[in-house]
């Protein structure tokens, strides 16, 4: 049994809002400021802001047109070749599965802030049960809770920035105006490392593109599910469009809210010690003085790490599914329940979430770095592969004589978008962990969760390369139609609402 089409467009415009806001936001934005200060912190993630958008509205453009199983893994192989897509494909699960446990163990960071008796891996236990759980009852379920959770958490961000203007105004408690003081005190950038200058400044500012990077990471999840919403070349155009909402409210308007609120320099900003650290949100609570908010923002936190993870699970299961689609991956994972669920991809992505039990020995924050860099890195590297991929689906398009302004989507920034997206994610990827090349810095740990993947990814692509021995695809060669034909039969289907009663009704069963 195929995937079956079972989101709708309620739930595709609020996954694609708020869907992979994670634990990521709340935490890792602690490792940023303390390393790039507050305005290395808003221009780095601006920076990757810029390139989010880019991926978005490039993956976008090709997944409207083809909204078939496994999403830009399937359609590396249509426009670059097999090998492109195998390298591509496992390059996106590991990034994705790897993930999980990082959402986890950031969970465990912050709960442990505020219950410091209980062991991390009962919080642990708490949000892999319902991440995974979600995910074994389908798709209908992953898109209703996703709906409610993501709900939420627009709710409580956009909570958290209106205090967060109020506090820095004078509006709480102890009614002192903060301004921009921190911004000249300790100052707005952070001398890396305690190199002096500008080298200084500069190294911290690539410091927070890699936690930025981990951040931004997973928005492709809404053109993942493509191949089970429906009517998506109508619904994910629309989301699409949304994109930039979530990056300049949540994400900039965020970094820069935390950049009033706390100094680069405090101490709890630091998650590299075995005690408690905590989320630059809660530091800027507790130094306004606010009492019970907290515990209400620890629930959130809570219910973010559920949709973080449930999302993250989502992706690698899907992904794994379009592996083995292109023959890339064992054929036991195409097995689904007669409702189209690809239960044995779920089952078998669940085990490696495992992983974030290592908070149980060592610090939790620590291993959320790890989890967090590894993530950073191999999705930034899916990402290159996106920008190349479209390049290739651009020159097919030209070739076939097809005209761009007919596709369900088409943005006016390409193909400039996807060559943007090439260079600075390889600019990034290439300064990914430069810290270890420091006097007295090396870590061991950090080199290999930073530039292992970098490396296996050729690897990868010349082994299958030499195995396949497929060439690359001829623009004038490249399929632009099949794997689709369901499409226009499912939508002729859906009988039109007769008044605007019916169009409510019908939008939400």
């Amino acid at each position: 049994m195929p995937l079956q089409r079972r989101l709708k467009e309620r739930h595709v415009a609020m996954i694609s809002i708020g869907g992979v806001i994670g634990t990521g936001l709340f935490l890792g934005t602690a490792t940023a400021l303390m390393e790039g200060g507050p305005v290395g912190l808003l221009l780095g993630y601006t920076f990757m802001g810029t390139m989010c958008y880019c991926v978005m509205i490039t993956v976008g453009e090709m997944i409207s047109l083809l909204p078939i199983p496994g999403g830009h893994i399937r359609l590396a192989e249509r426009f670059v070749d097999p090998a492109f897509s195998f390298a591509m494909g496992w390059n996106c699960w590991y990034c994705w599965t790897f993930t999980i446990p990082a959402e986890l163990s950031a969970a465990a960071t912050l709960i442990d802030y505020w219950n410091p008796g209980v062991n991390n891996a009962v919080w642990i236990t708490v949000c892999l049960v319902v991440a995974v759980g979600i995910n074994l009852f389908g798709v209908g379920t992953y898109g209703e809770m996703e709906f409610i959770f993501a709900s939420i958490k627009v709710v409580t961000i956009t909570g958290l920035l209106i205090l967060g203007i109020v506090l820095d105004l004078g509006g709480g408690p102890s009614h002192d105006r903060i301004g921009f003081q921190y911004w000249k005190n300790p100052g707005p950038f952070v001398q890396f490392d305690g190199i002096a200058g500008a080298k200084g400044r500069f190294l911290g500012f690539v410091r927070v593109l890699i936690q930025a990077a981990f951040s931004f990471i997973g928005t492709e999840v809404v053109t993942m599910a493509a191949a089970e919403m429906k009517n998506p070349r109508y619904t994910m155009p629309r989301a699409i469009r949304t994109v930039y909402v979530r990056i300049l409210l949540f994400y900039i308007g965020g970094v820069f809210v935390i950049g009033l609120l706390v100094p680069s320099n405090s101490p709890l900003l630091s998650l590299n010690s075995s005690n408690a650290s905590s989320s630059p949100f809660v530091i800027a609570i507790n130094r306004a003085g606010i009492r019970y908010l907290p515990s209400i923002l620890n629930a959130v936190i809570l219910t973010s790490a559920w949709s973080a993870s449930s999302s993250d699970l989502y992706l690698s299961s899907r992904g794994l599914y379009g592996l083995a689609l292109t023959g890339n991956a064992p054929k036991v994972f195409l097995r689904t329940s007669r409702s189209g669920h690809p239960y044995v991809a779920v089952m078998f992505c669940s085990l490696f979430s495992l992983l974030s039990y290592m908070v149980v020995n060592t610090s939790s924050g620590i291993v959320f770095i790890w989890f967090a860099d590894m993530g950073a890195t191999t999705g930034l590297l899916a990402w290159f592969c996106i920008g190349v991929t479209y390049i290739r689906f651009h020159q097919g398009l030209q070739a076939q004589g097809y005209d761009r302004k007919r596709l369900p989507y088409a943005s006016r920034l390409q193909p400039y978008a996807s060559w943007w997206v090439i260079a600075s994610s390889l600019v990034t990827l290439l300064f990914s962990g430069w810290q270890v090349f420091l006097k007295a810095n090396w870590s061991t740990a950090t080199f290999v969760t930073t530039y292992l993947p970098i490396m296996l990814f050729p690897v990868l692509y010349l082994s299958a390369k030499f195995l396949m021995r497929v060439p690359l695809v001829k623009p004038s060669e490249m399929d632009f139609k099949s794997g689709t034909e369901d499409i226009d039969a499912e939508r002729s289907k859906e009988p039109l609402p007769k008044n605007w009663s019916q169009a409510v009704r019908m939008s939400l069963t």
